[in-house]
């Protein structure tokens, strides 16, 4: 039960949160109550859900019930790559579901697909890989992904995000950190993503690029500087991107 209700808070992001995370996912009376009631078994019933079947449940006001209900509907705009998270596939968890969105492009291909197509993608083991296969193995997850395809949840990337990947950073693994006046830091993150690189959070040998913004710590820019890895700005990261 309490899958569920996460499942509802991830992709409904900030709408549930207008409602409360805490009461959303921690509250077992609430849980109780949804479970009970025969209201919510799995992630698909959320989809089911309506104003009246929410009023019905103890100390449940219109105006929760709305919030919940709104949220639910905004949930279907969220990306492919933040579904494929949220299903609860085991070991795949956000960077996973990210590398196997931009790799697989569809809940269909990649329900297709077996161990060893999967373990060829970059950063996907043979462990990942069984995992995955176990999981769509199970009639009862296949029911679950055919509802909320029905119910209209994102399964597949958006004709935009197939135009807008390149791989222009593939390979590339980069710190990003301080202040931007361009962008904010989880566009450049995005973009980052969008153009094949991947986001890192700790500099290493590793490292391809320190993406530095104003007011960057200066402990990452001395480690930076000591392992050699080139620093590059604003202006120099969107020339990568878009070269003259």
């Amino acid at each position: 039960m309490r899958k569920t209700l996460l499942f509802l808070y991830l992709l409904s992001l900030g709408s549930i949160a207008a409602y409360g995370q805490t009461r959303l996912t921690q509250d077992p009376k609430l849980e109780r109550q949804l479970h009970e009631s025969g209201l919510v078994h799995n992630i698909a019933d959320i989809y089911s859900l309506t104003g009246n079947d929410l009023m019905r449940l103890e100390h449940f006001q219109r105006k929760a019930s709305d919030r919940i209900l709104s949220g639910i509907r905004k949930s279907l705009e969220v990306p492919f790559e933040r579904v494929l998270f949220a299903i609860g596939i085991p070991y795949v968890g956000e960077t996973t579901a990210k590398v196997l969105a931009r790799n697989v492009h569809t809940i269909d291909r990649l329900m297709a697909m077996n161990a060893e197509e999967l373990a060829s993608i970059p950063e996907i083991g043979p462990k990942i890989a069984e995992s995955i296969v176990g999981y769509f193995a199970a009639e009862g997850n296949r029911e679950i992904i055919e509802r909320l395809r029905e119910a209209g949840v994102q399964l597949c990337l958006s004709e935009a995000e197939l135009a807008n990947r390149t791989d222009k950073l593939a390979g590339k693994k980069i710190v990003i950190s301080g202040v931007f006046a361009k962008h904010s830091r989880e566009e450049y993150k995005a973009m980052i993503e969008q153009n094949g690189g991947k986001n890192v959070s700790s500099i290493s040998s590793a490292t391809s690029y320190v993406f530095a913004g104003e007011n960057m710590g200066p402990a990452k820019l001395e480690k930076a500087r000591k392992l050699g890895i080139p620093i590059i700005g604003e202006d120099e990261f969107l020339a990568m991107l878009h070269p003259e």
